[in-house]
């Protein structure tokens, strides 16, 4: 076996070990370090902006893998997307999503849409600007 491709399964095998992985990942993983360790020995350049994941599938059921450095969250938050030098729009905008794309799993967006319609907030709002200006009025006479 190629000494690249065995290098670049000791890497993967060490991140699996540490974080679970898909079959796919870790042979993605494997073929991009491979490219890379023999453009390094080649003197090559390797580009370090390049993408780590696929930005059409790094949004998954349970998990978000940051296309930067390919670590897996529930949600990319400000200060992990300022640790690569990026907000929020710029990612977007770098790896080709949607502007009003949330960057969060798909369960997690799916239980906060849930729990803002249960909440039904619009609803509670009109509601209460006409009880809350009756109590005001109410203690405003009984002050008098």
């Amino acid at each position: 076996m190629d000494d690249f491709v065995k290098a670049a399964l000791e890497i993967v095998k060490a991140q699996a070990s540490v974080r679970t992985m898909t079959e796919e990942e870790m042979v993605s993983m494997t073929r991009s370090l491979t490219a890379s360790l023999k453009g390094i020995n080649a003197g090559e350049a390797v580009a370090e902006e390049a993408a780590v994941c696929d930005p059409g599938k790094s949004i998954k059921e349970k998990s978000i893998s940051c296309c930067v450095c390919g670590k897996s969250f529930k949600i990319l938050t400000k200060k992990h997307l300022a640790s690569h030098g990026l907000d929020a729009d710029a990612y977007r905008e770098k790896f080709g999503f949607k502007k009003n794309l949330p960057l969060v799993c798909k369960s997690l967006q799916r239980m906060r849409r849930k729990k803002m319609a249960e909440m039904k907030l619009w609803t509670k709002r009109k509601g209460a600007k006409p009880a809350a200006k009756a109590a005001k009025g109410s203690g405003k006479a009984a002050a008098k």
